[in-house]
């Protein structure tokens, strides 16, 4: 696949990891003080998305592979390599915060005593989990603009104005 192949799919899969965060993060207010029962109810609207993991490990191998082909391109790379590490950092949490809590509660079908403190923990964390594909997103853009500025104004014969018309000055210049 070409570097803008990747940078395409890089993006397309992290957009799809924000939608599902960013969902969660949208939730967080309206769930976080719902009783017991009601909050092993509401949970429920979850279940299937551990698919998702799908479209994470999508984002990860699309990002490592568009950071790798921009290795020689410090403009392109670094953002690229930003955009994977902020992708890694989702599963961080997942594995740390949210999937105990998911094992301590039988995927929220029951409430241990401490379940409260386990909601927290899992809502605050997917919340987390939101703001670090944002940042993503925002890199891996930031690194595709660098990389089509870099490749349309490489195009350009030598001495060429860049970014501008040629003025009545540069005209002078030329004439003489």
């Amino acid at each position: 696949m070409s570097s803008r192949g990747l940078r395409f799919a890089s993006l397309f899969f992290v957009a799809l990891a924000l939608m599902a965060s960013g969902a969660h993060l949208l939730a967080l207010p309206n769930k976080i003080d719902l009783s017991g029962p009601d909050y092993l109810i509401v949970q429920q609207i979850y279940r299937g998305w551990a698919w998702l993991g799908i479209v994470i490990a999508g984002a990860i191998v699309t990002i490592a592979l568009a950071a790798w082909s921009a290795r020689d391109r410090n403009d392109v790379f670094q953002p690229t390599l930003l955009a994977l590490a902020l992708m890694l950092g989702t599963q961080a949490l997942f594995w740390i915060f949210n999937f105990p809590a998911n094992q301590d509660t039988h995927n929220w079908t029951t409430l241990p005593s401490h379940w409260e403190s386990l909601r927290r923990q899992w809502e605050y964390a997917h919340a987390g989990s939101a703001l670090l594909p944002l940042g993503a997103m925002a890199a891996l853009v930031h690194a595709v603009v660098r990389g089509e500025s870099t490749a349309a104004n490489s195009s350009r014969p030598a001495g060429a104005a860049v970014g501008r018309t040629r003025g009545y000055h540069d005209l002078e210049e030329v004439e003489a």
